[in-house]
């Protein structure tokens, strides 16, 4: 709900956008708002009131104000995230996923490549820890990426096979995603932001590793040569197994 003293009008340029009017001065009744890089006053006897004769309306789009203020609440909610939970991402088939639907399910998350010196070891005790643990609240979210060495070529379908086939692995395998960079997938940003590496805080290589709580609290991140197996205290800790 608006709060009644807010004085706002609806502007649209390539699209419409929601801005607060602001007083010029605190003895002026001229207004004004900001459209990329100028001014553009309006005056007004008083606001929220009705304009003078002869000025644009307030409202100079048919897009609702409800939806405006719906999108806006929408975008801040999904640039100032609390935890993993509130990010959606993109599976193999490229179908959405809420990662709220993990939500008291322990979290390891994975950069993976398919033809990387670190690609046997660490498929093969990934699966293990999931064969062990799935059943009492591990999962293990797996995110193709190629930025290292170009080291995960393939289509989807050809990554999915491959690791199906070869490793037997049941964890799901979500969309190729960048890592690192001004591409980088948000649920990336978020969890390097969540967790600093040694030197800094991008990703180093293939198989870097995130541990996240049945909250969706980021709590630990691994290096790629990090064992998957040696990670398996930190697991119990979480799991309360």
């Amino acid at each position: 709900m608006l709060c009644t003293s807010t004085r706002f009008f609806l502007l649209t340029t390539s699209t419409a956008r929601l801005a607060l009017a602001a007083p010029l001065s605190s003895s002026s009744s001229s207004y004004f708002f900001s459209t990329n890089n100028y001014y553009n006053p309006i005056s007004f006897s008083s606001l929220p009131n009705k304009p003078k004769p002869n000025s644009k309306p307030l409202l100079t789009t048919s897009t609702s104000l409800y939806f405006t203020l719906r999108a806006d609440h929408t975008m801040a909610s999904q640039s100032n995230p609390n935890s993993i939970h509130d990010f959606t991402v993109k599976d193999a088939k490229g179908n959405d996923v809420n990662l709220g639907d993990y939500k008291g399910k322990v979290l390891l998350i994975v950069n993976v490549a398919s033809q990387c010196g670190l690609t046997n070891s660490n498929y093969t005790e990934l699966s293990q820890l999931y064969d062990k643990y799935k059943q009492k609240g591990l999962e293990i979210l797996a995110f193709p990426c190629n930025q290292f060495g170009a080291q995960e070529p393939g289509s989807l379908e050809e990554i999915q096979d491959f690791v199906c086939t070869r490793f037997k692995a049941e964890f799901p395998v979500f969309d190729k995603v960048d890592v690192n960079g001004d591409s980088a997938a948000p649920i990336y940003k978020y969890l390097k932001s969540s967790k600093g590496g040694l030197f800094g805080d991008n990703i180093k290589w293939n198989f870097s590793k995130f541990l996240v709580d049945k909250n969706g609290n980021v709590v630990e991140r691994y290096a790629p040569t990090t064992s998957p197996l040696s990670i398996e205290k930190d697991l119990l800790k979480l799991l309360g197994a």
